[in-house]
């Protein structure tokens, strides 16, 4: 009798813990990464310092696994079954770090965390990484990340940029619209890999750095680039015509009749 209330209770337990480890069925089952880059400008130069990357920042309905996918431009849902293979801002530190090495002009790069002494800190803001569909029948990927370099071990910020890429799908399919998202975030990549090697001298130096400190106080040296988007205004719809009876025609409605003068 003991035994087998303790087969019962050993039952009851593994059953419980079933069912926090099985998968929910609203799980998104299809699982998308984007590709890092490794073509880039050939002039770049090889830099002889170190950086480190952050994980990007990102607002709460993007810092998460979903897709996110916008009907206007103050909405933000969700793919029902597709997901990234992993948060977007970790998916996006990644490929950075791949792009940046796939350059091969670098003497070394890392994520923060891993201890990596770094002359330079790459901070980034994941600002946009949605599908939009209220610009036409084919959804628009939009991908947006603000950089910043900063001087270790001072923490001064040497440079600062915003850089927005938009692709349109080629339909409106899961595939299609993940083959726009990497397209966009792939022109994001490549640019921001030459801005980064391209702003610090070729070798950490202090007075070079003192210059841009003070050029990048003033906001008007930020860098800001957008290329191949649509404007974020939702397009306002059109007022139906009355509908007319089948086989007749509209009809003007007569002039007003002036009163009589008196």
């Amino acid at each position: 009798m003991l035994m087998r209330k303790l087969v019962l209770a050993v039952g009851m337990v593994a059953a419980t813990a079933a069912c926090g480890v099985l998968p929910d069925i609203k799980t998104p089952t299809d699982l998308y990464t984007l590709s890092p880059k490794s073509t880039f400008e050939p002039n770049l130069p090889n830099v002889y310092w170190q950086m480190a990357v952050e994980t990007p920042v990102a607002p709460a309905n993007l810092n998460t696994g979903r897709m996110a996918i916008s009907a206007s431009r103050l909405s933000t849902d969700y793919y029902a079954t597709s997901a990234w293979t992993d948060r977007a801002p970790l998916m996006v530190q990644t490929l950075m770090i791949e792009s940046f090495e796939n350059s091969k002009r670098i003497v070394a790069v890392g994520r923060e965390s891993t201890g990596l002494r770094a002359n330079y800190l790459l901070q980034t803001e994941l600002r946009e990484f949605q599908a939009e569909t209220y610009h036409g029948p084919r959804p628009v990927a939009r991908v947006r990340v603000n950089a910043k370099i900063v001087r270790m071990p001072e923490r001064q910020i040497i440079g600062s940029a915003s850089f927005e890429r938009c692709r349109e799908s080629e339909g409106a399919e899961v595939p299609q619209v993940v083959a726009a998202f990497d397209d966009a975030l792939g022109a994001v990549l490549r640019r921001m890999v030459g801005w980064v090697l391209t702003t610090p001298p070729p070798a950490a130096n202090e007075d070079s750095d003192r210059r841009l400190v003070e050029r990048f106080r003033d906001p008007r040296n930020v860098l800001d680039e957008i290329a191949g988007c649509p404007t974020q205004s939702t397009p306002t719809p059109q007022t139906a015509p009355s509908p007319q009876a089948p086989g007749t025609n509209p009809v003007t409605p007569p002039a007003p009749v002036p009163p009589p003068r008196t």
